[in-house]
């Protein structure tokens, strides 16, 4: 078989993990199996260059920046290589230049465009195991840039896709996908499985398992996927096309509290203002999530929406700029919220789901400030400090219902 092992920064985040990743590559490599390796940077690495850059800089140029991040997947794959040869494992580690990772020029949150795999695959025909630095590829000026953080799990699945691999497996310091974050979620339990329309909600509303690129790419390649700890032997969770949710109302909770919610009062109410609105956003690259119109009165109306809150700033310089186009009374914007959602291809054959939502969320007296749905989702914005709170009393709600519906 030929897999592709995807490790984040705190399954190398020392030297003992370090040796524990090599002595799990080695027994998938005496195996028989050929063995590509995509690593992150060690533990805080990226953070710690972050600030490293502040001290110098406090706005330095996303060209400079992405030069100096990238170098902390290359420690990891250099030592990992170090790790593996010392275990009698051959192996080569390689950056994004040397193994062909063809990018955007968008630094910082580039995407990948194209792998050339032919000096991987003969590295791997001569029985070595390939290490391979995550987060990054180059762009058409032979400049590094990478690709977001988090972006590590899309390089192992981008990889996996164009070797055609025959599992890509994603280690983490959890041994899964969970119904929540066990850090929030008090009764959250682990998923044996997941489908990829279901996994690619969650990681777009903060779950942090994986990278929702990542799941995207996965879908549309058809990559065959698994969530595992790299701490434990336990098995993990598989993420694929189709799941058996018969018995589940939905998969999970989601807290996402990187969100701001922006208002606009008092806008024209006429054709195009909604366009110019976003139109506007979207050339600074800012996404936006839930929005709630007001019904128009005497002419005006009333548009709210959210943003990550590392966009606000820009949102809001944005906004702004296009003040007389679109012709707004006042601006207002709130930080301290935070977005609680649940997930589940359940939802749509199955009816009442959102009155039992709420029921949770008016059991728990948390107030609701706006909603979002779709086929597989119900989104809604709160006060931060209720987060946690609505998001567990949603939960045990939910997994009541379906634990009801399996007897």
């Amino acid at each position: 078989m030929l897999i592709v092992m995807k490790f984040g920064g705190t399954s190398v985040a020392n030297a003992e993990r370090i040796n524990n990743v090599a002595m799990r590559i080695k027994r998938s490599y005496m195996a028989g199996n050929k063995i590509a390796v995509v690593l992150s940077a060690q533990g805080d690495t990226t953070d710690e260059l972050i600030e490293k850059a502040k001290e110098i800089n406090p706005s330095p140029s996303k060209r400079e920046m992405d030069m100096l991040l990238a170098t902390g997947e290359q420690q990891s794959v250099a030592l990992m290589s170090m790790a593996l040869d010392r275990i009698g494992v051959p192996s080569i580690s390689m950056n994004a230049n040397q193994c062909h990772i063809y990018a955007t020029c968008d630094y910082s949150n580039a995407r990948i465009k194209d792998i050339n795999c032919r000096r991987i695959f003969n590295e791997l025909d001569s029985k070595k195991v390939v290490i391979v630095t995550g987060f990054q590829g180059v762009n058409n000026r032979g400049d590094v840039v990478t690709l977001g953080r988090g972006g590590s799990d899309t390089s192992a699945v981008a990889l996996a896709a164009k070797l055609s691999a025959d599992m890509c497996e994603i280690y983490t310091d959890v041994d899964g996908v969970y119904t929540g974050d066990p850090r929030i979620i008090k009764h959250a339990k682990k998923l044996k499985e997941i489908s990829y329309d279901e996994m690619l909600e969650f990681a777009s509303l903060g779950a942090q398992v994986l990278h929702n690129r990542s799941v995207e790419l996965a879908k549309k390649y058809g990559v065959n996927l698994v969530v595992r700890s790299s701490l434990t032997d336990a098995p993990g969770t598989i993420v694929k096309e189709e799941t058996n949710v018969e018995s589940m109302l939905i998969s999970g909770v989601a807290v996402d509290k990187n969100v701001s919610r922006i208002s606009l009062i008092g806008v024209d109410d006429k054709p195009g203002t909604a366009y110019k609105l976003f139109s506007e956003l979207a050339k600074k690259n800012v996404s936006v999530d839930i929005i709630l119109q007001s019904i128009g009165r005497d002419g005006k109306k009333d548009i709210s929406f959210t943003v990550a809150r590392s966009d606000l700033s820009e949102a809001l310089t944005a906004l702004e700029n296009i003040k007389n186009k679109i012709n707004f009374q006042s601006l207002d914007h709130k930080e301290d919220v935070a977005k609680v959602s649940i997930v589940g291809a359940g939802m749509a054959t199955n009816a009442g789901v959102a009155s039992l939502f709420f029921e949770a969320t008016y059991n728990a007296g948390v107030n609701v400030n706006m909603i979002s749905t779709s086929e597989i989702k119900i989104s809604i914005l709160v006060n931060e400090k209720d987060a946690d709170y609505a998001a567990n009393a949603i939960h045990d709600k939910f997994m009541s219902q379906s634990a009801d519906l399996r007897h």
